[in-house]
Protein backbone atom coordinates (compact mmCIF):
# COMPACT_ATOMS: atom_id res chain seq x y z
CA UNK A 1 0.00 0.00 0.00
CA UNK A 2 1.59 3.37 -1.43
CA UNK A 3 1.42 5.75 1.84
CA UNK A 4 0.97 9.40 0.58
CA UNK A 5 1.80 11.50 3.77
CA UNK A 6 5.00 10.72 4.93
CA UNK A 7 6.45 14.19 5.21
CA UNK A 8 6.08 14.57 8.96
CA UNK A 9 9.48 13.95 10.25
CA UNK A 10 11.47 15.14 13.01
CA UNK A 11 14.61 17.00 13.06
CA UNK A 12 17.54 14.49 12.04
CA UNK A 13 21.12 15.85 11.79
CA UNK A 14 22.73 15.34 8.15
CA UNK A 15 25.39 12.79 9.89
CA UNK A 16 22.65 10.81 11.29
CA UNK A 17 20.54 10.21 7.96
CA UNK A 18 21.13 7.40 5.49
CA UNK A 19 19.26 6.55 2.22
CA UNK A 20 15.77 4.71 3.22
CA UNK A 21 16.53 0.97 4.36
CA UNK A 22 13.59 -0.40 3.24
CA UNK A 23 12.01 -1.32 0.08
CA UNK A 24 9.01 0.97 -1.55
CA UNK A 25 5.67 -0.73 -1.22
CA UNK A 26 4.57 -2.71 -4.65
CA UNK A 27 3.02 -5.36 -5.40
CA UNK A 28 6.55 -7.40 -5.23
CA UNK A 29 6.40 -6.45 -1.40
CA UNK A 30 3.49 -7.81 -0.72
CA UNK A 31 4.12 -10.80 -2.73
CA UNK A 32 7.85 -11.63 -1.52
CA UNK A 33 6.09 -10.91 2.29
CA UNK A 34 3.90 -13.38 1.54
CA UNK A 35 6.32 -16.27 0.47
CA UNK A 36 8.71 -14.92 3.84
CA UNK A 37 5.98 -16.23 5.78
CA UNK A 38 4.97 -19.10 4.31
CA UNK A 39 8.63 -20.29 4.82
CA UNK A 40 8.62 -19.09 7.95
CA UNK A 41 6.29 -21.71 9.25
CA UNK A 42 7.71 -24.61 7.04
CA UNK A 43 11.31 -24.30 7.49
CA UNK A 44 10.82 -23.72 11.50
CA UNK A 45 9.39 -26.91 11.25
CA UNK A 46 11.67 -28.36 8.50
CA UNK A 47 14.86 -27.26 10.90
CA UNK A 48 13.13 -28.30 13.97
CA UNK A 49 12.44 -32.00 13.18
CA UNK A 50 14.87 -32.83 9.92
CA UNK A 51 17.93 -32.01 11.75
CA UNK A 52 17.22 -32.85 15.28
CA UNK A 53 18.15 -29.73 17.16
CA UNK A 54 14.71 -29.72 18.97
CA UNK A 55 12.73 -26.55 19.10
CA UNK A 56 15.74 -24.98 22.08
CA UNK A 57 18.29 -25.81 19.62
CA UNK A 58 16.73 -24.61 16.13
CA UNK A 59 16.11 -21.64 17.83
CA UNK A 60 19.44 -20.80 19.45
CA UNK A 61 20.52 -21.04 15.32
CA UNK A 62 18.63 -19.27 13.60
CA UNK A 63 18.45 -16.39 16.42
CA UNK A 64 22.32 -16.29 15.78
CA UNK A 65 21.99 -16.27 11.92
CA UNK A 66 19.03 -13.55 12.17
CA UNK A 67 21.88 -11.40 14.49
CA UNK A 68 24.72 -12.15 12.07
CA UNK A 69 22.22 -10.78 9.36
CA UNK A 70 20.86 -8.10 10.91
CA UNK A 71 23.93 -6.61 11.65
CA UNK A 72 25.12 -6.30 8.28
CA UNK A 73 21.63 -4.85 7.59
CA UNK A 74 22.00 -1.80 9.79
CA UNK A 75 25.65 -1.58 8.51
CA UNK A 76 23.98 -0.79 5.60
CA UNK A 77 23.46 2.86 4.43
CA UNK A 78 20.59 2.41 2.30
CA UNK A 79 18.52 -0.67 1.08
CA UNK A 80 20.17 -3.98 -0.34
CA UNK A 81 17.14 -6.46 -1.37
CA UNK A 82 18.97 -9.45 -0.81
CA UNK A 83 20.37 -8.54 2.91
CA UNK A 84 16.59 -7.25 3.67
CA UNK A 85 14.56 -10.43 2.67
CA UNK A 86 17.17 -12.61 4.14
CA UNK A 87 16.65 -10.51 6.82
CA UNK A 88 12.50 -11.05 7.14
CA UNK A 89 12.84 -14.76 6.37
CA UNK A 90 15.33 -15.19 9.35
CA UNK A 91 12.76 -12.93 11.53
CA UNK A 92 9.85 -15.04 10.05
CA UNK A 93 11.23 -18.45 11.28
CA UNK A 94 12.61 -16.62 14.44
CA UNK A 95 9.04 -15.46 15.08
CA UNK A 96 7.57 -18.79 14.63
CA UNK A 97 10.11 -20.03 16.70
CA UNK A 98 9.54 -18.04 19.91
CA UNK A 99 5.47 -18.86 19.77
CA UNK A 100 6.24 -22.51 19.24
CA UNK A 101 8.93 -22.21 22.45
CA UNK A 102 5.91 -20.69 24.38
CA UNK A 103 3.20 -22.65 23.48
CA UNK A 104 5.40 -26.39 23.17
CA UNK A 105 7.89 -25.87 25.64
CA UNK A 106 6.64 -23.38 28.51
CA UNK A 107 2.55 -24.85 27.93
CA UNK A 108 1.44 -21.19 27.30
CA UNK A 109 -1.63 -21.38 25.52
CA UNK A 110 -2.24 -20.32 21.97
CA UNK A 111 -4.59 -17.73 23.45
CA UNK A 112 -2.34 -16.37 25.32
CA UNK A 113 0.28 -16.07 23.25
CA UNK A 114 -1.84 -14.29 20.94
CA UNK A 115 -3.07 -11.52 23.91
CA UNK A 116 1.39 -11.38 24.65
CA UNK A 117 2.52 -10.71 21.16
CA UNK A 118 -0.72 -8.06 20.67
CA UNK A 119 0.23 -6.72 23.97
CA UNK A 120 3.83 -6.28 23.21
CA UNK A 121 3.19 -5.06 19.82
CA UNK A 122 0.92 -2.42 20.91
CA UNK A 123 3.58 -1.07 22.76
CA UNK A 124 6.55 -0.93 20.34
CA UNK A 125 4.68 0.74 18.17
CA UNK A 126 3.26 3.08 21.03
CA UNK A 127 7.10 4.05 22.04
CA UNK A 128 8.16 4.29 18.30
CA UNK A 129 5.30 6.66 17.67
CA UNK A 130 6.32 8.56 21.49
CA UNK A 131 9.90 9.14 20.13
CA UNK A 132 9.93 9.56 16.45
CA UNK A 133 6.09 10.84 15.91
CA UNK A 134 5.70 8.68 12.91
CA UNK A 135 5.13 4.93 12.00
CA UNK A 136 5.48 5.25 8.55
CA UNK A 137 8.40 3.06 7.13
CA UNK A 138 9.25 5.47 4.76
CA UNK A 139 10.84 7.37 6.86
CA UNK A 140 13.44 4.56 7.98
CA UNK A 141 16.70 6.50 7.92
CA UNK A 142 18.18 6.14 10.90
CA UNK A 143 19.49 3.32 13.35
CA UNK A 144 17.03 3.93 16.40
CA UNK A 145 13.89 4.00 13.66
CA UNK A 146 15.72 0.77 11.93
CA UNK A 147 15.44 -0.49 15.48
CA UNK A 148 11.88 -0.10 16.50
CA UNK A 149 11.04 -1.25 12.56
CA UNK A 150 12.20 -4.40 13.10
CA UNK A 151 11.25 -5.01 16.58
CA UNK A 152 7.81 -4.50 15.15
CA UNK A 153 8.48 -7.03 12.73
CA UNK A 154 9.16 -9.35 15.12
CA UNK A 155 6.39 -9.34 17.08
CA UNK A 156 3.73 -8.93 13.81
CA UNK A 157 5.94 -13.04 12.81
CA UNK A 158 5.17 -14.25 16.16
CA UNK A 159 1.57 -12.94 16.71
CA UNK A 160 0.51 -14.21 13.04
CA UNK A 161 2.18 -17.42 14.38
CA UNK A 162 -0.01 -17.46 17.23
CA UNK A 163 -3.28 -16.04 15.71
CA UNK A 164 -3.18 -18.29 12.64
CA UNK A 165 -2.41 -21.34 14.68
CA UNK A 166 -5.51 -20.34 17.06
CA UNK A 167 -8.11 -20.22 14.12
CA UNK A 168 -6.53 -22.77 12.23
CA UNK A 169 -6.43 -25.40 15.06
CA UNK A 170 -8.29 -24.41 18.40
CA UNK A 171 -10.58 -23.20 16.28
CA UNK A 172 -10.77 -25.88 13.97
CA UNK A 173 -11.26 -24.21 10.77
CA UNK A 174 -8.71 -25.66 9.03
CA UNK A 175 -6.02 -24.27 7.32
CA UNK A 176 -7.88 -23.70 3.46
CA UNK A 177 -10.98 -21.56 5.53
CA UNK A 178 -7.99 -19.99 7.54
CA UNK A 179 -6.37 -18.88 4.85
CA UNK A 180 -9.61 -17.42 2.79
CA UNK A 181 -10.10 -15.82 5.90
CA UNK A 182 -7.01 -13.82 6.66
CA UNK A 183 -6.89 -12.68 2.86
CA UNK A 184 -10.38 -11.29 3.24
CA UNK A 185 -9.38 -9.34 5.87
CA UNK A 186 -6.73 -8.16 3.91
CA UNK A 187 -8.81 -7.37 0.68
CA UNK A 188 -10.90 -5.58 3.23
CA UNK A 189 -8.25 -3.17 4.38
CA UNK A 190 -7.17 -2.76 1.08
CA UNK A 191 -10.35 -1.14 -0.06
CA UNK A 192 -10.94 0.29 3.19
CA UNK A 193 -7.41 2.52 2.53
CA UNK A 194 -7.82 2.52 -1.47
CA UNK A 195 -12.01 3.74 -1.14
CA UNK A 196 -12.84 5.21 2.15
CA UNK A 197 -9.43 6.86 2.80
CA UNK A 198 -8.59 4.41 5.54
CA UNK A 199 -5.01 5.75 6.86
CA UNK A 200 -2.04 4.65 4.78
CA UNK A 201 0.15 4.21 8.19
CA UNK A 202 -2.57 2.05 9.35
CA UNK A 203 -3.62 0.32 6.55
CA UNK A 204 -0.08 -1.21 5.85
CA UNK A 205 0.51 -2.16 9.61
CA UNK A 206 -2.92 -4.43 9.60
CA UNK A 207 -2.26 -5.55 6.13
CA UNK A 208 1.51 -6.97 7.64
CA UNK A 209 0.35 -8.19 10.40
CA UNK A 210 -2.74 -10.21 8.72
CA UNK A 211 0.15 -11.49 6.12
CA UNK A 212 1.50 -13.61 8.76
CA UNK A 213 -0.92 -15.70 9.78
CA UNK A 214 -2.15 -16.32 5.97
CA UNK A 215 0.97 -17.18 4.91
CA UNK A 216 1.80 -19.79 7.65
CA UNK A 217 -1.95 -21.41 6.58
CA UNK A 218 -1.07 -21.71 3.30
CA UNK A 219 2.42 -23.18 4.34
CA UNK A 220 0.81 -25.58 6.57
CA UNK A 221 -2.14 -26.83 3.95
CA UNK A 222 0.86 -27.17 1.75
CA UNK A 223 3.10 -29.21 3.94
CA UNK A 224 1.01 -30.94 6.52
CA UNK A 225 -0.21 -34.44 6.12
CA UNK A 226 -3.86 -35.38 4.31
CA UNK A 227 -4.54 -36.63 7.76
CA UNK A 228 -3.76 -33.56 9.57
CA UNK A 229 -6.17 -31.38 6.33
CA UNK A 230 -2.63 -30.96 4.08
CA UNK A 231 -2.11 -31.94 0.90
CA UNK A 232 0.68 -33.75 2.26
CA UNK A 233 4.12 -31.99 0.06
CA UNK A 234 6.04 -31.98 3.55
CA UNK A 235 7.97 -28.83 4.71
CA UNK A 236 11.49 -29.61 2.51
CA UNK A 237 9.50 -29.45 -0.62
CA UNK A 238 7.26 -26.67 0.58
CA UNK A 239 10.13 -24.80 1.85
CA UNK A 240 12.24 -25.44 -1.38
CA UNK A 241 9.37 -24.04 -3.46
CA UNK A 242 9.03 -20.81 -1.80
CA UNK A 243 12.32 -20.32 -1.29
CA UNK A 244 12.92 -20.79 -5.09
CA UNK A 245 10.09 -18.06 -5.36
CA UNK A 246 11.91 -15.66 -3.28
CA UNK A 247 15.32 -15.69 -4.49
CA UNK A 248 14.12 -15.42 -8.53
CA UNK A 249 11.88 -12.44 -7.46
CA UNK A 250 14.73 -10.97 -5.22
CA UNK A 251 17.69 -11.01 -7.90
CA UNK A 252 14.85 -9.37 -10.31
CA UNK A 253 14.13 -6.21 -8.07
CA UNK A 254 17.71 -6.24 -7.40
CA UNK A 255 18.65 -5.70 -11.36
CA UNK A 256 15.22 -3.89 -11.69
CA UNK A 257 15.59 -1.78 -8.80
CA UNK A 258 11.81 -1.48 -9.32
CA UNK A 259 11.16 -1.25 -5.03
CA UNK A 260 13.91 0.88 -4.55
CA UNK A 261 13.12 4.72 -3.08
CA UNK A 262 14.79 6.97 -5.26
CA UNK A 263 16.33 9.34 -3.07
CA UNK A 264 17.74 11.10 0.83
CA UNK A 265 15.13 11.84 2.83
CA UNK A 266 14.89 15.03 3.87
CA UNK A 267 13.63 17.20 6.86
Amino acid sequence: MDNPEDQKYTNVSKFEQMLNKVPEITLYFWIIKVLCTTVGETAADFLNAGFNLGLTGTSLVMGALLIIVLFFQFKARKYIPSIYWLAVVLISIVGTLITDNLTDNFGVSLKTATIIFAAALAVTFAVWYAKEKTLSIHSIFTTRRESFYWLAILFTFALGTAAGDLTAEKFNLGYPISAFLFAGLIATVTIAYRYFKLNSVLAFWIAYILTRPLGASIGDYLSQSHDDGGLGLGTTVTSAIFLGAILTTVIYLTVKKKDTISGKITE
